[in-house]
């Protein structure tokens, strides 16, 4: 019966301790509310201000540089308006710009009208890009922030900058207040929206910049999945370096939604 007892006593001391350290000792993740969106004064704004507009969205909001860079993950933009015109006669092209201006803008928002050879999406034969339309997804951009892009990638190519400065949109009425987007239904809506497939392979996409997380389920458990999502570099998948992907999604995502991917990864098993 002592004998018992101490096992027993043993037990509950374990478990009060793993208890306590997982609800105390592990720090606790809480996913941001989604971002407000940057006010900027359109009107009061110079082109020069607008262009670093245009790089501060290129660079931050747009994580163009995580595949637009030296590492060859996507064709490189510093002579693109030089380029742009020759591309537009290319036989594959498959879009309907006839200046630099409007190819910046097809090429942000359709961007499979004219895929670089070799940046296509595995199995395409350069035919679909796997880059996102800049203007939905986890990236959103307005009017304003793909316009303010293409101005910045005219200047940085040497270009003429054509963009005209959008107007500013007339205020809301008095006391309209704007509606919160409802929480996405399914995992493979949030997969959707925010371009996973874009860099992995995941519910039926085809991304290969990035692991491989059609069986992630049989080898990585919640935890690590929700902590790679909310702070990507916090562990590094062998083969693959540090900032590669975008640190945003905590803040993009309604914690609903983020359950819901964690959920469907840690169920991907066979």
């Amino acid at each position: 019966m002592t004998n018992f007892l101490k096992v027993a006593f043993f037990s509950l001391l374990v478990i009060s301790g793993f208890w306590g350290f997982s609800n105390f000792g592990i720090p606790q993740i809480k996913p941001a509310d989604p971002p407000v969106e940057e006010k900027v004064d359109l009107g009061a704004m110079t082109m020069d201000q607008f262009i670093a507009l245009g790089k501060k969205n290129f660079d931050g909001k747009g994580t163009c540089t995580l595949c637009h860079n030296a590492l060859g993950r996507a064709p490189m933009l510093d002579k693109i308006g030089a380029v742009a015109a020759e591309r537009m006669k290319d036989a594959r092209y498959k879009g309907a710009a006839k200046t630099v201006e409007e190819y910046l803008m097809e090429s942000l928002v359709k961007p499979s009208a004219f895929v670089v050879a070799g940046f296509g999406k595995s199995g395409t034969n350069d035919t679909e890009s796997p880059m996102p339309d800049v203007t939905g997804g986890s990236i959103g951009f307005n009017e304003a922030e793909t316009k303010a892009v293409i101005a910045y990638l005219q200047d940085s190519s040497g270009s003429e900058v054509t963009v005209e400065i959008p107007k500013m949109a007339p205020p809301p009425a008095e006391g309209a207040a704007k509606a919160e987007e409802a929480p996405l239904k399914t995992a493979e809506e949030v997969i959707a929206r925010h371009g996973c497939g874009g860099c992995h392979k995941i519910a039926g996409q085809t991304g290969e910049m990035g692991p491989d997380l059609t069986r992630i389920g049989a080898t990585r458990n919640k935890e690590y999945l929700r902590q790679a999502i909310l702070d990507p570099d916090a562990v590094i998948a062998k083969g693959f370096t540090a900032g590669m992907m975008p640190k945003i999604y905590g803040e993009q995502m309604k914690a609903k939604e983020l359950e819901m991917l964690v959920n469907y990864m840690a169920g991907s098993k066979k």
